[in-house]
């Protein structure tokens, strides 16, 4: 594997979290066309109101290929509180740094911006994922099943304090 780089957003890039999100969730766990829509219609807000005094995106590149995503959305909660969002990494780059690159770019972001507290909604089953955020002090401190994509998942809520 070459050098990974972390950019900010750029035109395109949107596009690319929407459609890998899609790919992976409908392979893997069989949601439908509401989750893509949804992805799309709520990211495409976010990077159109995004200020860079509370919110952060970042987008990791081999070769100026798009590897992975991540984002921190500090308007979605309370105050003092942050929300990771859209994080991606297609299959063929999981397992090789690149989410635990994005994920810490995310997390010093929060520190930086003296952010109290972060969270994230996952589901359960998506294992790797929940290794990094746990190896990071997160904790589960909500779940719930759900069934908005098609199939019925737990959602869960991680959460760190700063």
């Amino acid at each position: 594997m070459n050098t990974i780089t972390l950019h900010s957003y750029r035109p395109g890039i949107l596009g690319e979290v929407v459609r890998h999100h899609g790919i992976y969730y409908l392979k893997h766990w069989d949601f439908d066309i509401r989750f893509e829509t949804q992805v799309a219609r709520e990211l495409a807000e976010f990077i159109s109101q995004l200020d860079p005094a509370r919110d952060g995106f970042w987008w990791a590149a081999e070769d100026d290929k798009f590897v992975g995503a991540i984002a921190v959305d500090g308007t979605s909660t309370a105050e003092g509180q942050a929300r990771l969002r859209w994080f991606i990494v297609p299959e063929e780059f999981q397992g090789k740094g690149v989410g635990l690159k994005l994920f810490d770019r995310a997390m010093q972001f929060c520190r930086d911006k003296d952010y109290d507290s972060v969270h994230l909604w996952t589901f359960k089953g998506l294992v790797g994922a929940r290794k990094l955020y746990e190896g990071a002090g997160m904790k589960v401190v909500e779940e719930h099943t759900v069934a908005m994509w098609g199939p019925e998942i737990n959602a869960q809520k991680f959460e760190l304090f700063l």
